[in-house]
């Protein structure tokens, strides 16, 4: 019988669309992106201190404006800094998790790769655990071309891994390598392929699951190998078996769940990101934690997040 849940509200952020959440288990804080308005935001769960700076852009209001530069994704590196997929290619810059005026944050961009952030922008990614960072792109418009899944790999070098992609989401890895998940959400499900466990290159591609309504979105796997996985639009987020099988489901207030991430010292709290993107104001009215960040106890746990080794 599947099990069910429910999370509470832990960040109040009110986020346009809060997505790509970390555990940073050095600084003990939980790192998320609201990609629109080009923000990347921390929580202290210890103290409920946070934290939002805007590394590519205007850190004006959290709703989107012209001067905004989106921020599709962000890992953590080796070196203790950020890694990150901008809207339009790949960046590094150090962790700041003080109070932010403004100031200038010290960008390297990574040189010799853009995409056309006319027409497509960087979505999801993470750090491999190879020590590169996968990040795929996705359309601003429905109609919009054909989007890709890339590599950085810690030299700087750009591989596209394959194309063919609606809108590349979330994204995770076995503990044993040999495993890759992806969601394209177009497609209506999560793929598998299998990796080479010491080169990380891609081999067979199977369907997963498909979920029969909303949109997959982020994902993660958890300490037993079961696959969590944010269902946008149905405002669930569901635990699969490495058999494919729905176990648990998570039912939130809010119609757009987007992501999720294992955090706290024990890695035993699950912290969802959700957005209010697109919602009408009467949609807003009627789930008005629409954009914060939730969080419940499933019973579970989950991994040490992988860092960007350049």
């Amino acid at each position: 019988m599947t099990r069910q849940l429910t999370a509470d509200v832990v960040v109040p952020s009110q986020c346009y669309l809060a997505e790509g959440p970390v555990w940073d288990p050095a600084a003990r804080l939980l790192r998320w992106v609201d990609i629109n308005p080009g923000h990347v935001h921390s929580l202290d769960p210890a103290t409920g201190a946070r934290t939002r700076f805007a590394p590519a852009g205007h850190d004006g209001p959290a709703v989107p404006r012209s001067d905004a530069v989106p921020v599709g994704a962000v890992g953590l590196t080796r070196s203790g800094g950020l890694v990150l997929a901008l809207v339009d290619g790949f960046a590094l810059g150090p962790a700041r998790d003080g109070t932010l005026p403004g100031g200038h944050y010290p960008l390297s961009r990574v040189a010799g790769f853009r995409v056309d952030s006319s027409v497509i922008r960087f979505n999801d990614g993470k750090p491999s655990p190879w020590g590169d960072f996968w990040a795929g792109t996705m359309p601003w418009q429905e109609d919009g071309p054909s989007c890709s899944l890339y590599r950085l790999a810690p030299d700087g070098r750009v591989t596209e891994l394959f194309d063919g992609v609606g809108l590349s989401n979330g994204l995770d890895w076995s503990d044993d390598r040999t495993a890759f998940y992806y969601a394209d959400s177009r497609s209506g499900g999560v793929d598998v392929f299998a990796t080479d466990p010491e080169t990380g290159a891609l081999g067979r591609r199977r369907r997963f699951v498909t979920v029969p309504s909303g949109i997959p979105d982020g994902l993660t796997l958890d300490a037993d190998g079961c696959l969590w996985l944010a269902v946008f639009g149905t405002g669930e987020v569901h635990r699969y078996t490495p058999d494919g099988d729905l176990d648990t489901v998570i039912r939130l207030p809010v119609d757009q769940p987007t992501s999720m991430a294992f955090g706290g010292q024990d890695l035993a709290t699950l912290y969802i990101t959700t957005a209010r993107e697109a919602l009408t104001p009467a949609e807003v009215a009627t789930q008005p934690h629409a954009g914060d960040i939730f969080a419940c106890t499933p019973g579970a746990t989950g991994r040490p997040p992988n860092l960007f080794a350049g």
